[in-house]
């Protein structure tokens, strides 16, 4: 998939990852949309590289993609709850 799908799949996906874990975020919308836009590419690395499955068409990308945004959001929260 190209850079810029991944980054319109990382949106969708970091505005999900905030809608399913709603609370205050340090960042605001914008730095949970960026999470959105790494979860995107960390899960897709994570699904297609480490574990082998390939793409699945768009439900199941949105889906790799917003498990990996939810997963960075809770890591984010964890570290600037910590720091701050």
């Amino acid at each position: 998939m190209g850079i810029i799908v991944w980054i319109l799949i990382g949106l969708i996906a970091g505005a999900l990852a905030k809608w399913i874990m709603p609370g205050p975020d340090p960042g605001g919308i914008i730095v949970t949309i960026l999470i959105g836009i790494a979860g995107a590419f960390v899960g897709g690395f994570i699904m297609q590289s480490i574990l082998g499955f390939g793409t699945g068409g768009f439900i199941w990308t949105v889906l790799v993609a917003t498990l990996g945004a939810i997963v960075l959001l809770a890591v984010y929260r964890m570290i600037t709850r910590r720091v701050a």
